[in-house]
C-alpha cells in the first residue's frame, strides 16, 4: 500500500512542477485576483485584460484602509498630483503591460509602487508554484515582489 502511494505522489510531481511553465504559456492566465502583503501593506489586487489587449492591475481591497483620523487613506505619494486624491483601495499599480510570446512573460508596462510614490518598468512572471513575481526595473536598479493568486 505504501508503495503505491509513493508511486501515485510521484507522479503527480511532475504536474506541478509544470504547473508555472503553463501559466507563462497562456496569456490570460495573469488575469485574476491577488493578495499583496508589502512594506506593511496587506491588499488584493485584480488584474484584468484593457480593449487594446494589454493588462492593468487595480487594488480593490486594502486591511488598514483608513487614517488615523478615520477617513479613507488617498494615495498621497504620487508623483502626478492629479492622482493624489484617488482612494488607497481603488490605486492603479500595473499599466500598459502585454503578453511576451518570445520571453513567455509579461513585459512593456509600468508598476507603481504607492508605499514609495515611484513608476518602473515591469516585468512578470509565474514562478514554480504559480505565485506572480513581478520585476520593477528603473535606472538599471530592479525589485522583485511576489502576488499570491487567490481567484
Amino acid at each position: 500500500m505504501k508503495k503505491i502511494f509513493v508511486s501515485i505522489l510521484l507522479a503527480l510531481v511532475p504536474l506541478f512542477a509544470v504547473k508555472a511553465q503553463d501559466l507563462n504559456s497562456i496569456p490570460d492566465s495573469i488575469l485574476g485576483d491577488y493578495h499583496v502583503v508589502r512594506s506593511g501593506e496587506d491588499s488584493k489586487v485584480r488584474f484584468t485584460k484593457a480593449d487594446d489587449g494589454t493588462y492593468t492591475a487595480r487594488v480593490f481591497w486594502v486591511k488598514n484602509d483608513k487614517d488615523k483620523n478615520g477617513k479613507k487613506r488617498l494615495d498621497e505619494k504620487n508623483p502626478d498630483k492629479s492622482l493624489r486624491n484617488v482612494p488607497c483601495d481603488e490605486i492603479l499599480l500595473v499599466w500598459n503591460l502585454k503578453y511576451n510570446p518570445e520571453k513567455k512573460c509579461w513585459d512593456g508596462g509600468k508598476v507603481y509602487d504607492p508605499t514609495r510614490g515611484m513608476k518602473a518598468n515591469v516585468t512578470c512572471v509565474f514562478d514554480n508554484e504559480g505565485n506572480l513575481k513581478l520585476k520593477g526595473s528603473l535606472l538599471g536598479i530592479s525589485e522583485t515582489v511576489t502576488w499570491t493568486k487567490i481567484k
